[in-house]
């Protein structure tokens, strides 16, 4: 499955732009997830919301409609990640799981004075747990230092089965090593001028790159470090429209799913 999505639901442009004027705020989400396969959550990332909010989260999105989620900054920024067993488990008892099946990958954003250690990454990565309340979990990883494009990393990512995040952007480095059973592009790079974003050939390839993906290839195009390819294997994608023109993403987003 090839879900594309946008970062959250509530951004006061998109009315108009993307919601219809007769959609009331409290009805957004259900109406997102009617136009979208997927939601990249980032609040969690900076407070702590409830099982009861996850749970109507849940309830108001279509069946097979999926939410990704951010890790709290509690965990990715600490000094050492080594030490973050504590605040891991407090984050997947603070009611994420209320999602059910509805919840995707975790994502763990890296801020960008996070450099490469090995030690305490691969020690990070293993703490991250493989199950919750019975659900099954996957993680993903964004870094923002160019420490981290090296073979070592993709190999530590690929022995704990977590996904690195492949960025479209300006400021970050790209890895589109496939590391997991599943691929996350966060696309960045949006225009105001553009209707849908981005244009039809910029569209047209990020179809074909999701494509490839699914049907467990590699892009040719795009930047790789491991010292070998991955596995050929069917993989599910997750593509989210972020930061940008973000008045333009949810255009983006519908624009790539009328391709898929």
């Amino acid at each position: 499955m090839i879900r594309v999505g946008i970062g959250g639901w509530d951004f006061a442009p998109w009315r108009g732009a993307f919601y219809p004027e007769s959609v009331k705020k409290a009805d957004q989400l259900r109406y997102a997830s009617s136009q979208l396969t997927s939601i990249e959550i980032n609040g969690t990332f900076y407070r702590t919301q409830s099982p009861a909010s996850f749970a109507k989260w849940r309830d108001e999105t279509p069946d097979g409609f999926v939410f990704a989620v951010k890790g709290h900054r509690a965990v990715v920024n600490a000094k050492v990640l080594a030490g973050t067993g504590e605040a891991l488990d407090w984050f997947f008892k603070s009611g994420i799981t209320e999602l059910g099946d509805k919840l995707g990958p975790v994502l763990w954003q890296f801020a960008p004075y996070k450099k490469f250690d090995g030690d305490d990454i691969g020690a990070f990565l293993a703490l991250l747990p493989k199950t919750a309340d019975g659900l099954a979990l996957r993680h993903v990883v964004e870094v923002r230092s160019k420490t981290f494009l090296v073979p070592e990393f993709v190999a530590l990512l690929r022995k704990h089965d977590v996904a690195v995040v492949y960025a479209e952007s300006d400021d970050y480095p790209a890895i589109a090593d496939v590391t997991a059973g599943f691929t996350y592009a966060r696309l960045q790079q949006s225009q105001d001028d553009i209707g849908t974003g981005y244009d039809d050939a910029a569209l047209d390839r990020f179809a074909s790159i999701a494509k490839t993906w699914a049907a467990g290839g590699e892009p040719d195009d795009l930047p790789r470090f491991g010292d070998k390819p991955a596995k050929k294997a069917k993989r599910d994608v997750f593509v989210y429209m972020i930061s940008g023109a973000k008045v333009r993403n949810p255009a983006a987003a519908k624009g790539l799913i009328a391709r898929l």
